[in-house]
């Protein structure tokens, strides 16, 4: 796993660099664990746009995640490691001693034919998914579920990963990879190790045309549109905008907090995200 820099051939190869795959070992995903991808354009069911600089993109199918880990006290065997072009994360392809076959997210550090599982009683290892009242505090985990039964929620991307701080009677005290503290019921589940893919972050698109194949249209500066358009925009000549920052509707950005003061979930949060 590292990144690839490429040669300065082109305007848009100068600054660019890509994953070197090398922890790849498949390229094409297993058939049964795919569906397709209805895409929107980020438009509603009445054709209006929603969620704006979404358009276009590289055909994929998804890959069916197995974020619930319910496969408990079965082994299966990493068959292969996998490129996935819906998430950061690689995804690796698990044989059950069944013969069923699930995708999970690859943990750093996960190899081919290594042996995984999930349950209660099953040893402290990279890639078995436990209850977190059965992890010790200070070890680090991923895939973390907010409700337990529902599937993991937290800590899914690449290079992410949790700490365990604290067990508190029913709840447990993790480490956010925001900052935050917060609490989590002991049985909910995780899984043990970090999530692989660390260098994605490294990874500098060098054009726009990449990031277009990414599904990402175009996003235009308020402050170069009309007045009519933006809050920010007209004035004479070049102009900053003349007030704080703010959204196409008048919403502050930049700093401006939008978490709702009487939000059920503030009495599960210790610390607040840095």
């Amino acid at each position: 796993m590292g990144i690839r820099n490429l040669k300065s051939v082109t305007p848009g190869s100068r600054f660019a660099s890509r994953p070197d795959f090398a922890d790849i070992t498949e390229s094409r995903p297993e058939k049964s664990l795919t569906s397709k991808i209805k895409k929107t354009g980020g438009r509603n069911n009445l054709g209006r746009i929603t969620c704006r600089h979404r358009g276009g993109g590289h055909r994929r199918k998804y890959r069916i995640i197995d974020f619930k880990r319910n496969k408990y006290d079965i082994p299966g065997r990493v068959s292969t490691i996998e490129y996935d072009p819906n998430r950061s994360a690689y995804i690796s392809l698990i044989i059950y001693a069944d013969g069923e076959k699930r995708y999970i997210l690859a943990p750093f550090g996960l190899r081919i034919e290594d042996e995984i599982m999930a349950g209660e009683n099953i040893p402290l290892k990279l890639g078995n998914s436990l209850p977190l009242e059965k992890i010790p505090a200070g070890m680090m985990v991923h895939n973390v579920e907010l409700v337990p039964g529902k599937g993991g929620q937290m800590v899914r991307s690449a290079g992410a990963v949790a700490q365990i701080m604290s067990h508190e009677g029913e709840l447990t005290a993790l480490k956010l990879p925001s900052g935050e503290v917060r609490l989590v019921s002991k049985k909910c589940f995780a899984t043990l190790g970090q999530v692989g893919n660390r260098a994605h972050e490294q990874v500098t698109s060098g054009k726009a045309g990449r990031t277009r194949w990414l599904g990402r249209r175009p996003s235009t500066r308020g402050v170069a549109m009309n007045p009519v358009d933006h809050p920010m925009g007209g004035g004479e000549g070049k102009s900053s905008g003349g007030r704080h920052p703010c959204t196409p509707w008048g919403k502050p950005t930049k700093g401006y907090k939008t978490r709702k003061r009487n939000k059920q979930s503030n009495a599960m949060i210790v610390k607040r995200r840095n």
